[in-house]
């Protein structure tokens, strides 16, 4: 078995999110899956705020308000749509208050979220307070 990079092979790419994206594909239409895509959505703003390559406070804006509009077209539960808005808001401003926002967004996506996509969540809140 060979376990070199071939010259010239390109890293592979790893998605950061795959428990969320995967558990959006295999959920029927309706809420639980427009949750899940929220949650995905949520996961990628948050991740623009810190990492290797944290975005630019203009670009992070931009993104929220284009976010807004998008999870307004959204069917969500009542009780997810106030911790959704917040967390959107929040990817303008610090990693800490974008922590905050997601967990909140973790409590109130719960029962419609999978042991695995929580985690990712969880794990990407835990990077944010660090």
């Amino acid at each position: 078995m060979h376990t070199e990079p071939l010259p010239f092979s390109l890293e592979p790419l790893a998605f950061p999110f795959p428990a969320l994206a995967a558990l959006a594909g295999r959920l029927p239409l309706g809420g639980g899956r427009e949750v899940a895509l929220a949650s995905l959505l949520m996961a990628r703003l948050a991740q623009g705020v810190s990492g290797s390559e944290p975005m630019s406070v203009a670009d992070r804006v931009s993104r929220a308000a284009s976010a807004k509009v998008w999870l307004a077209s959204l069917a969500l539960p009542a009780p997810t749509r106030v911790p959704f808005a917040r967390c959107v808001e929040a990817t303008a401003g610090a990693p800490l208050q974008v922590a905050g926002a997601l967990r909140s967004v973790i409590a109130a996506t719960g029962s419609h979220l999978d042991g695995p996509s929580i985690q990712e969540l969880e794990k990407l809140a835990r990077l944010l307070t660090s």
